[in-house]
């Protein structure tokens, strides 16, 4: 068995025609104007790599998903641009499950231990190694957040200069984060796909690689670690339902890439979870294409939630992420903003977790499917946590007490 790292990406294949581009290069959306997909010599890599080998690298040397080098895209280890990634824990909110009927276990994979913060580590430290890799020393993306804070991150590591362009209502901490990691970011009158505009209305003039979501090949090859992560982690099994927090939809996409990929592997087995694409209410584009049978999503037109990671009107992936979506049996729900943040409640409370709005959206979909009969009270499902809580505003529920005056317990009844 191999103990060295191989690299076994072979070549770059349009998600609709099929059509095969080198690997040499740095590309965007391919000549059709379409999502580009990594492809691997997987046979080979069957024959020469034991996935438990791999599984028990030196944490230092391989962080978090770089143990998976294999099945990533880059072939330099010089090009790799880590900040101390690790495996994200899977939490057993039992309590939690409890109150919204379910009898089997609901774990939730908290991407809020990664660095930065949220999930955007994985598509953006992949995105910004191969980069590196291309000589590329300009990148740019719209981001409602998280995902330019990972940008420039891991931009400030790789020597890249980054730009970030995010609708003027995000999240206050994100920008500064965004700013203080050296990124130049910038408040739009707009939504994300109208900052998307101006990165691309822009590209010639400043000379910038558009590493906008989908836009490009590799992000979903981070997001996809994921899906090899989790099955790991569940001894080489999945759950039967994943709730995931749906807005570009590259980890949903990426995770059904993994594994397809895995079982020609042989590391599972045929079967698959149930998918769950999840949105808000006021940003339901997917949903509205699932229920419709449509295959691509119509722009949401004033979209509008406070769970700003799945405000997206459009998505540029959207065919891919309906196709996992029904091969899976799975579903697109829409959940109103009172009940995501009822759900983020619940779970903080029952369990000790505290999840971030898009998190919290995924938790208020499993109450509802569970309602209505479209998993198994006694299933095992999955809920995914893109970030941590700690980034968005929380209620204050203090009560105040002056020390000067009689102290009773009454004072403390809330």
């Amino acid at each position: 068995m191999s103990t060295a790292p191989s690299n076994y990406f072979t070549h770059l294949e349009c998600s609709m025609t099929g059509a095969v581009l080198p690997n040499d290069r740095a590309h965007n959306l391919s000549p059709e104007g379409w999502p580009l997909l990594a492809r691997y010599d997987l046979d080979s890599l069957k024959h020469q790599v034991d996935r438990y080998e791999i599984a028990a690298r030196d944490s230092v040397c391989y962080p978090g998903f770089w143990k998976w080098r294999e099945l990533l895209p880059v072939k330099d280890a010089t090009h790799v641009t880590t900040l101390g990634e690790v495996d994200t824990p899977l939490v057993d909110t039992r309590n939690t499950a409890a109150k919204i009927g379910l009898t089997g276990p609901l774990l939730v994979k908290d991407e809020g231990r990664l660095p930065t913060g949220s999930f955007k580590a994985r598509g953006l430290g992949m995105a910004v190694s191969m980069a590196r890799s291309f000589g590329i020393t300009r990148m740019a993306m719209p981001t409602n957040g998280n995902a330019g804070a990972a940008l420039s991150a891991y931009g400030a590591a790789a020597g890249i200069e980054t730009y970030a362009f995010c609708p003027e209502d995000t999240p206050d901490v994100n920008v500064r984060e965004i700013s203080a990691q050296g990124g130049k970011v910038f408040r739009v009158n707009g939504l994300i796909h109208q900052c998307g505009a101006i990165v691309g209305a822009l590209k010639d003039e400043m000379g910038w690689f558009d590493v906008s979501t989908l836009k490009e090949p590799y992000r979903i090859e981070g997001k996809k670690t994921m899906g090899i992560e989790l099955a790991f982690q569940l001894g080489w099994t999945l759950p039967e339902a994943i709730f995931y927090p749906t807005g570009g939809g590259t980890g949903l996409i990426g995770m059904w890439k993994a594994f397809d990929e895995m079982e020609k592997l042989g590391w599972i087995g045929s079967e698959r979870p149930k998918m769950f694409a999840v949105q808000a209410e006021g940003c339901a584009p997917i949903v509205k294409a699932f229920e419709a049978g449509e295959e691509h999503a119509e722009e949401c037109v004033d979209a509008h939630t406070f769970a700003a990671g799945i405000r997206v009107p459009k998505a540029i992936g959207d065919f891919l992420i309906l196709r996992a979506v029904r091969e899976s049996g799975g579903s697109a729900l829409a959940v109103d903003d009172a009940r995501i943040e009822k759900a983020r409640t619940l779970c903080a409370y029952e369990d000790g977790l505290l999840l971030c709005p898009e998190g919290a959206a995924t938790l208020a979909a499993a109450e509802q499917a569970v309602s209505d009969g479209l998993i198994a009270k006694d299933a095992r499902v999955m809920l995914f946590n893109c970030g941590t809580g700690l980034k968005y505003p929380l209620p204050d529920t203090s009560k105040w007490i002056d020390r000067n005056q009689k102290l009773t317990a009454d004072l403390l009844k809330f």
